[in-house]
């Protein structure tokens, strides 16, 4: 089951836990493309830590590249294709990941809204 969540209450959270969700979403929404694009070469597990280990400079990366799986999604779902990535790995590079927690959950929202499936 994919989740839809609030854009605010992912960015509120991880302001207040001082990025602790942040890590939990970048599991859960790694987890959720997978689930939806029936891919098994996601590995949520390995994209956290990754993050981890590599003291956050993966986490730029995989901004680009859920970013790419996005436009994935989109197509998978039928609405209108927007590959943000570049956009994502820019706002990552200038330290406006909390930025993108938004755009990029807001983007699976529209996914989830629009393949019915249930939230």
């Amino acid at each position: 089951m994919i989740n839809k969540r609030s854009v605010a209450e992912v960015i509120i959270l991880t302001l207040v836990t001082c990025g602790i969700y942040g890590l939990y979403w970048i599991y859960a929404f790694s987890n959720d493309i997978k689930t939806y694009l029936d891919d098994e070469t996601i590995n949520p597990g390995l994209e956290l830590l990754l993050c981890i280990v590599t003291c956050g400079i993966y986490t730029i990366y995989w901004m680009y590249k859920f970013g790419k799986l996005i436009c994935t999604c989109q197509e998978k779902a039928g609405v209108q294709v927007e590959d943000n990535s570049i956009i994502y790995l820019i706002l990552a590079v200038f330290g406006l990941g909390i930025v993108n927690f938004g755009l990029m959950q807001n983007a699976m929202n529209i996914v989830i809204d629009a393949s019915g499936e249930p939230a």
